[in-house]
Formats: C-alpha cells, structure tokens, sequence
C-alpha cells in the first residue's frame, strides 16, 4: 500500500498554521509585558506560518479518507514537527544557548514531559514561560486530537488519526462521528481549565502564575514558571486545588464525560478508576507513614506532603512542593514505581496507564491457572467483557517495548555519565 505523501504533507501544512496560531497568545503578552520574548515569538511565528502555507499551496491532492499506515506516519510526523517548530521561539531568544537545548525544552513540553535545560527558570522572558507552559496544554490532550475535529473541513476523515493516537486499552467513542468525539473531549478539558485557573485565583495565585499552572497542570506536564514549583508559594491550598485537578485530568476524559454530561455516575467508577485511586490511596498512607517517623512530624503536614508528591508522580506530573530527595529511600522508590504505572488510559498522563497494568496482572494469573488446569479454557475480562488474543499480545508486545526502551535509555544515560 503506497504512502500518499502529498496528502500527508497538504494536512501538515494546516498543523502547522495551527502551531502558528498558537503562537499569538504569547507574542501578545510579549507585547503586553514589553518583554524580550516578543521579537524571537515574532521571528517563530512568521517562520512557522510560512512552512505551512508552502506546505498547503505546494501539495494538493485529491480529498479523501486516509488510512491507518498514514495515520500513524502522520502522527509521528505531526508530533515532530510541532517540536521542531516550537522550538524556534527559544532559539531566537538569548535563554537558551543553541537549538539542541531549545528542542529539548519544546517536546518535553508538547508531549507534557516536564524534564528542563533550564536552571534560573525566573530569569527567562514571561511571554516564553507562557509558550512554555501553552506548549504542554496544547499537547496535554493531543495535538492530533485537536485536529481530528477540524479535519471535515479539509476533506479528510479523521478514523485513522483517531486509531493512531488513541491505541489505549479503553479508547472509546463517544459520538456517531469521530470530530463530535474530539470536540467533546476539548470541551472537558476547557472545561477543566477554566475551573483550575478559578480555583488557583481564589487560593491565592497572581494571574500570570495561575493561567500557567492551569495549563500545565490539566496537561499532568509540570512546567512551572518558579524555580522551586508549587513549593514557593507555601501555601497548603494552592497544593490542594492542584491536587484535585492533577487527580481529575489522571483520569480518562470518557469517564468525565459519562459522568458530566450522560449522568452515569457508576459508569464513572469503573475498574481502571477504582484501582487507580487505591493505588494513589494507598501509597500516601504508607509514604505518610514514613514521614512521621521523623522526630517533629505532624499528621496533617505528612498526609499533605505525601498526597501531593503521590499524586504529582502518579499523574506523570512532575510538581514538587517539598525536596522529597531527602525522604527514606523506601519512599522514594515507590515514588519511581508510580512513574511506571502513571494514570488511566485516556487521560492527559503518561506511564503504562493503570488498565494496562490491570490487564498485565489478569494476563499472568491466567496462564498460573493454565499450568493447574492444563486443559482449561480461560477469558481475560475486563470492564464486564472479554479480552481478544489480539488485545492481549499487543499488549504484552508493549510493555516488552516500554521495558527495552527504558533499559537502552538507562544504558545510554549511564554511558553518558549519569550516576
């Protein structure tokens, strides 16, 4: 089957008008601010525009309904070239020293890593900390996703993109039409957005500070504009409102759907939720736990410091509202196992995703039941129904992959020095 190159690149040129536009909202304050950040934002922005209006003269191909291969070719490359692009707006700047670190700081930020280069984060134009922080809330629900309810108008059906983004255990329709369900889940997450930045101004945030942690907390990113994350602010009930969010967004927008807008609050807890939360539950208690064994500990201060952490790991978030490199090696380390298990499939987090782990574990008791019952016939079920052989060999093929890539990864980084 032949890869339609034109077609992918016509439809790329109209991602990247969107990374364009994107950039407007900081170039803006940039101006508003009267910051250094304007002129780079600028220079990015005209740059960007130009590649995808070449992108969409030069290639026009016939409309039509793209496949599953060029699905997933176009996801890669959608992905790549908005960190390509994004990161023009750092490189033009005097912040980062070349494009290597620029690059890296825009796809830790599109695919809502949270790793930085950065070291005195204060010091960097306010208009960039926002590009920054944009760039996560952008990606925190995908890219793609965004896409997908736009594609209808250029011609072109988005069931394949929405397969190659969503290739989760539980990726699920929620409308007759594959951009209904995009524009759905885009209305939750503004959603979500909108009450976060709320919630953190009443705490007590200034406003440039809240519209930044709303977005990189709703995306489970972690960017944050304060060299020290939420822990500068002090303030136990900004960490409590980015608790709850960070909590909420851990889970799939599905269920958030089947509760806000279909009512079904029993369809919202269903299994992947359910262990989702005892996991995170039960962690604190046992991270809290260790805490007060510290002489001047206190039960609130430690159900506090270990729901936040708890909570900003699970999610893949990355905040930090106290230097947890000086708790109990014990702690730290189920710490690092969460960072494996991340949120629920169909959330902003990242990891293995809980359905995953839950379908591993049912993966691993059926064939000890096997070696019992040689001749026994048994179904992995999950959410009231059967598991096909297919779901579950790409599943194990995953997390072979998930595994290799972070063993070559730890190799690499120890190669490099890294203790």
């Amino acid at each position: 089957m032949l890869i339609r190159w034109d077609s992918l690149g016509h439809l790329l040129g109209f991602f990247t008008l969107g990374i364009a536009v994107s950039m407007l909202a900081p170039a803006g304050l940039a101006l508003y601010y009267a910051d250094q950040g304007f002129l780079p934002l600028v220079k990015a922005l005209g740059l960007t525009a130009a590649v995808g209006v070449a992108l969409i003269v030069a290639l026009r191909p016939e409309p039509h309904e793209i496949n599953h291969r060029e699905g997933i070719l176009f996801v890669c490359l959608a992905w790549c070239s908005a960190s390509a692009l994004g990161a023009l707006p750092y490189y033009f700047s005097d912040s980062f020293p070349g494009y290597t670190d620029s690059f890296f700081e825009a796809i830790s930020g599109f695919t809502a890593t949270g790793a930085t280069v950065l070291s005195d984060i204060e010091s960097v134009p306010r208009s960039l900390l926002f590009w920054r922080s944009l760039s996560q809330w952008v990606g925190g629900m995908g890219i793609i996703l965004l896409g997908i309810a736009i594609l209808p108008l250029l011609g072109t059906g988005g069931m394949a993109l929405y397969r190659a983004e969503f290739s989760g255990a539980r990726s699920e329709k929620l409308k007759p039409r594959i951009a209904e369900t995009a524009l759905a889940l885009w209305k939750i997450y503004v959603s979500f957005s909108v009450a976060a930045y709320v919630a953190l101004r009443l705490a007590g945030m200034e406003p440039f500070d809240a519209i930044c942690h709303t977005f990189t907390t709703v995306a489970t990113g972690g960017f944050s504009p304060r060299g020290a994350s939420i822990e500068s602010f002090q303030s136990p009930a900004i960490e409590y409102v980015v608790v709850f969010f960070m909590l909420a967004c851990g889970v799939n927008f599905t269920r958030h759907y089947r509760l806000f807008v279909e009512g079904k609050v029993r369809d919202f807890f269903d299994a992947e939720v359910r262990v989702y939360l005892l996991i995170l539950g039960t962690i604190t208690l046992v991270i809290a736990g260790t805490l007060l064994r510290s002489p001047g500990s206190e039960l609130g201060e430690s159900l506090r410091l270990a729901l936040f952490q708890t909570v900003s790991i699970g999610t893949t978030t990355g905040f930090s509202s106290v230097d947890f490199e000086a708790w109990t090696p014990f702690a730290k380390l189920l710490l690092l196992a969460l960072m494996f298990v991340g949120g629920c499939t169909g959330s902003t987090a990242a990891g293995m995703k809980v359905a995953r782990i839950i379908l591993l574990f049912r993966v691993v008791g059926r064939q000890f039941r096997q070696m019992v019952e040689r001749r026994g016939v048994f179904a992995v079920r999950f959410g009231g129904e059967a598991v096909s052989e297919q779901t579950i060999n790409s599943l194990l093929n995953l997390v072979y992959i998930a595994l290799m890539i972070n063993f070559a990864a730890c190799m690499a980084l120890t190669a490099a020095g890294v203790d």
